[in-house]
């Protein structure tokens, strides 16, 4: 993925990151470096929040099991619907 705006950090790279750094997986130096293109870049940041709240979903779901792939895959999807929706509403003139 790219947003198409020049970045420090490509958004591909960020976004392979984002359980890294979720977790706390990742050097600080790192942790930064994704903050701050997550601050510039609303795709990237947009698309970190549909992982932050597959996280939220899986744990409220599995509580410490691992959740099996295909689930993850679903919630993603499935938020990912929910966002570009509620965008769609929000772009429609009244």
């Amino acid at each position: 993925m790219s947003c198409g705006d020049p970045h420090e950090t490509d958004c591909s790279d960020v976004l392979a990151e984002v359980y890294l750094y979720l977790d706390l997986e990742c050097s600080d130096d790192r942790r930064l470096t994704i903050r701050e293109h997550l601050d510039e870049c609303s795709p990237c940041l947009r698309e970190f929040g549909i992982e932050q709240e597959v996280r939220a979903l899986v744990a409220r779901c599995c509580g410490s099991d691992l959740a099996p792939a295909e689930l993850k895959q679903r919630l993603r999807t499935k938020l990912s619907e929910l966002v570009l929706n509620a965008e769609t509403r929000e772009l429609r003139p009244d």
